[in-house]
């Protein structure tokens, strides 16, 4: 028996490997995630048309030619390449460019906030000093340098 799955339209079971369910003629390769990636064979410069015409099942050059014509409304071309870009991961199951730098975004401000925290153990602010004498600072209230004249 070879491998099945259920179409999510119309709930009949169709073959794995099917790109249109026979029972509805609906599209069913659009949504599963295994299929979102850009590292294809048919891959130019970033391969976010390749990705999309390989989901879609659409022919390459079709999707080509449709964002060189987004490129002339607008300039939306060149702008829904980049943000696929940033959302489809480069191989099946990676992860995207965006999830990675948002990563390493978190990572850093981990460590900012971590040798911040490191400072202050307790979770307080700081004392500050104003002319040699120490005083904590006022709850609620933002701690202000004075600028000397």
């Amino acid at each position: 028996m070879e491998d099945v799955r259920t179409c999510p339209y119309c709930a009949e079971e169709i073959r794995a490997a099917a790109t249109r369910c026979p029972h509805c003629r609906s599209r069913v390769t659009a949504f599963d995630p295994e299929r979102w990636y850009r590292d294809h064979p048919e891959r130019r410069v970033a391969g976010v048309a390749a990705a999309v015409a390989r989901a879609l099942a659409l022919p390459v050059g079709a999707v080509r030619v449709g964002f060189i014509v987004l490129t002339f409304v607008h300039l939306l071309g060149p702008l829904l390449y980049g943000a696929l870009w940033l959302l489809i991961p480069f191989r099946p199951g990676g992860d995207a460019p965006i999830m990675r730098a948002l990563a390493c975004g978190r990572d850093v401000l981990d460590s900012v906030l971590g040798e911040r925290r490191r400072e202050t153990p307790n979770g307080s602010r700081p004392e500050r000093h104003n002319g040699g004498e120490t005083e904590p600072p006022a709850a609620g209230v933002l701690p202000l340098r004075r600028l000397s004249s």
